[in-house]
């Protein structure tokens, strides 16, 4: 019992949240390669040949292109926890902290307008595994985006 008050008191003072990590943002029409533990989802995974969680990771892209893209800023800002950090022209990042042990994800959108459609990446800043919260939240963000 002791363990998990530590834990807690842990994540409620911050110290669960980590730091983003190097390297967000799009570079040369990319986002950041997947985490190399199991705890993202990237729907550029297959940039990254060679990767140790290229497989795992990979994540369908929104379809919509730019009108899913303006969306997005709205959806994100009201989700429970999210905290957008950076919107610019063809590009989002937010965070989404949990709310009882405060674990922060990074979240990133680009929107690649010769594909039509908006780019994804989610990744935990700390840990080895998400238990599939970060593909969980791409898909619920997904079926809200599709949603009249």
């Amino acid at each position: 019992m002791a363990l998990v008050l530590a834990a807690v008191g842990a994540g409620q003072l911050g110290l669960l949240r980590g730091q983003p990590p190097a390297g967000l943002g799009v570079k040369d029409g990319r986002l950041a390669a997947p985490s190399t533990t199991p705890n993202s989802v990237s729907s550029q995974a297959e940039l990254w040949p060679g990767h140790p969680q290229q497989a795992s990771a990979r994540i369908a892209p929104l379809a919509g292109g730019a009108a899913t893209f303006a969306r997005l800023q709205g959806l994100v800002s009201g989700w429970p926890g999210a905290r957008i950090v950076e919107a610019r022209e063809g590009y989002l990042r937010a965070e989404f902290t949990t709310p009882l042990m405060k674990y922060t994800d990074d979240v990133e959108f680009w929107l690649d307008p010769s594909a039509g459609v908006v780019h994804v990446r989610s990744a935990s800043r700390l840990g080895h595994g998400d238990m599939g919260a970060n593909r969980r939240r791409v898909e619920a963000l997904r079926a809200r985006l599709l949603a009249p």
